[in-house]
């Protein structure tokens, strides 16, 4: 009796650690079928956000020559002459203000499309934490951040550390961190809170139609793989 019962808890052991190396499977298969999207989908995104368009409306007349010099350092990367293109963006990080978070969000794009991620997270640190005087930027930062961080060995209470702020308001942005920090979550192999943070999104007033069937999309996947 005692034998059988030996050899059932051995069965279960078995079954148990098979299932925990399924599970961390469909993890790893649900990070590198969906983590490099939604860091696409976050840079398209934050694009789009700090375009020109945006840029000239924050800007006034007298200040139209440094509104034309982030034209053209912005159309020179665009051509791939990125070394004039920092030349131009790093005098103009010089003037303050609005001018200077800009440049340097622009500067760590380019140093981020060179593969200097070290230089990029340079700059992207000092405008999250200390350098971006408007608000708006210091999120921008903050989430560009976040995404450079992810795909590294970055300890998860860092990065989530960087997008509290972000979480506390129900905006746009809020919508982008909850998604940034359920990969985090599915990174690290937390599916379940991974699918508290795709709720998050789902429940938000302020959630686009894309985001929020792109969560209800990963509320699927994750259901399917916890039954």
């Amino acid at each position: 009796m005692k034998k059988k019962n030996k050899d059932i808890l051995a069965e279960d052991a078995l079954i148990n650690e098979v299932s925990e190396e399924v599970k961390n499977d469909q993890l790893k298969i649900l990070w590198d079928k969906y983590g490099l999207f939604v860091i696409v989908f976050v840079a398209l995104a934050l694009t789009a956000a700090v375009s020109f368009e945006t840029f000239r409306a924050w800007v006034n007349k007298k200040e139209q020559e440094i509104s034309n010099s982030y034209a053209v350092a912005i159309s020179m990367a665009d051509q791939g002459n990125s070394e004039n293109a920092l030349k131009i963006l790093n005098s103009l990080t010089e003037k303050g203000g609005i001018y200077s978070d800009l440049a340097k969000l622009q500067i760590a794009n380019i140093y981020l499309q060179q593969g200097k991620n070290n230089e990029a997270k340079e700059v992207l640190t000092d405008l999250a934490k200390n350098d971006a005087k408007t608000p708006q930027l210091k999120e921008i930062a903050s989430i560009k951040l976040a995404m450079l961080l992810l795909d590294t060995d970055t300890p998860s209470e860092e990065i989530k550390l960087l997008l509290e702020p972000l979480v506390s308001n129900d905006n746009h942005n809020y919508n982008i961190a909850h998604e940034i920090l359920a990969m985090l979550a599915i990174r690290d192999g937390n599916i379940i809170e991974a699918k508290k943070e795709y709720e998050h999104i789902v429940a938000s007033a302020n959630s686009s139609e894309e985001i929020k069937n792109r969560a209800m999309d990963m509320i699927s996947v994750i259901n399917d793989m916890i039954k």
